[in-house]
């Protein structure tokens, strides 16, 4: 979904043409609940019954996800941004579960002539869910191109950005913002309790390149991204705040079997804990999410918040990042520093914390699926 006219590559996004923000996508009224929930869980053989109580989350809040708004936003963050800086760049918008959808968004691109495009999708770790099965959606959405006879575009996942300076800064203030909004005699006790999305140990061992794997829940490359990023903020809010506050990593949204592990600790069990242990206050930190949508609303905003009540515990969730100028920045900043790679010149890249900038090219093996499956964008894909 694009608004803009074709334009030729060049400039300093050569070679691409064009950027695709890849989402999740999310139901935009009651009648679209359990159709989407179809799309997300295809495949489960989950009965329809099921789906729709799965669904009262969404019913709940009008059977409206807020994450298409949201990539709305981040879209026209992304323009403006781009038209102030003279990056000549059309920005096209496509999702895995709901429209509009990717292979309707790629054809598109197709038909506007578009030959080698940048993607930027709305997850900033490394996972299967929030990696390969985009690259696997996109060879999906290329081998449907092939099938109706298009010329095929070259596609690019641009790098990790979870340690990006414009992805981390905004949630910093959100924290400090939320710090001062708790009540000034619980505030200096506070802790911070970062929160990202719940995924099996199996798939979090298995996640990144395979040097990054490892065995017993120890969580590979998607769990020590997560710690680095809770790192960075915690020693920001203290320097900035003058006071150095516990923090921990926990997790959220499981929907798994329940014989299947997953990482751990829930976030209401966490609450619990820090209850049971005199801790006077806590901010809610989602640095696993991009923007405000329903994991955000109900698991936090909705469960996480009673759950604190029930206990008598002050509690904030601090903002994601959303549209903010700075993360719409960053984006500019790593697409020009991937075409400036592509052309073989000398990059810079923006970093804090341990890790180092991320890898552009997903390497064989990397977040692996139960089952083999084609994926673009990455050193084994077929679409090179």
């Amino acid at each position: 979904m694009s608004d803009q006219l074709p334009n030729p590559a060049g400039g300093p996004a050569r070679p691409y043409d064009a950027l695709l923000l890849l989402s999740f996508g999310g139901p935009e009224g009651p009648d679209d609940v359990v159709p989407f929930l179809e799309n997300v869980t295809r495949g489960r053989g989950i009965p329809r019954e099921r789906l729709k109580e799965v669904g009262q989350h969404y019913f709940g809040f009008g059977g409206v996800s807020p994450i298409n708004a949201q990539n709305r936003e981040l879209l026209a963050a992304l323009r403006k941004d781009f038209a102030e800086h003279g990056l000549d760049l059309p920005v096209y918008w496509g999702n895995r579960n709901w429209a509009p959808y990717l292979t309707d968004v790629m054809r598109e691109m197709a038909a506007d002539g578009r030959r080698r495009i940048a993607v930027l999708a709305t997850s900033a770790y490394a996972s299967y869910s929030g990696c390969r099965q985009y690259r696997e959606n996109l060879a999906d959405a290329l081998a449907t191109l092939a099938e109706e006879g298009f010329e095929l575009p070259r596609v690019d996942k641009l790098r990790h950005y979870f340690n990006h300076p414009g992805f981390i800064e905004p949630m910093v203030d959100g924290v400090i913002a939320s710090l001062g909004e708790l009540p000034e005699a619980v505030r200096a006790g506070a802790n911070l309790v970062f929160t990202t999305h719940s995924i099996p140990t199996a798939a979090a061992d298995a996640s990144g390149p395979v040097e990054d794997h490892t065995e017993g829940g120890e969580g590979g490359a998607y769990v020590r991204q997560h710690l680095d990023v809770a790192r960075v903020i915690a020693d920001e809010v203290a320097e900035r705040t003058g006071t150095e506050r516990p923090w921990q990593l926990v997790y959220q949204s499981r929907s798994g079997a329940p014989h299947i592990p997953w990482l751990e600790p829930d976030i209401c069990d966490h609450l619990e804990a820090l209850h049971g242990a005199g801790t006077p206050a806590v901010v809610m930190v989602p640095i696993g999410f991009v923007s405000d949508h329903m994991e955000v609303l109900y698991d936090l905003d909705t469960e996480a918040t009673a759950k604190a009540a029930e206990l008598g515990l002050p509690i904030r969730r601090s903002a994601t990042v959303g549209a903010d100028s700075r993360f719409a920045e960053a984006v500019r900043e790593l697409v020009l520093e991937r075409a400036a790679a592509e052309r073989g010149e000398p990059v810079e890249r923006c970093a804090l914390g341990l890790l180092g900038p991320s890898h552009d090219l997903c390497a064989v093996g990397c977040c692996p699926a139960r089952q083999a499956r084609p994926a673009a964008a990455g050193a084994d894909s077929p679409y090179s």
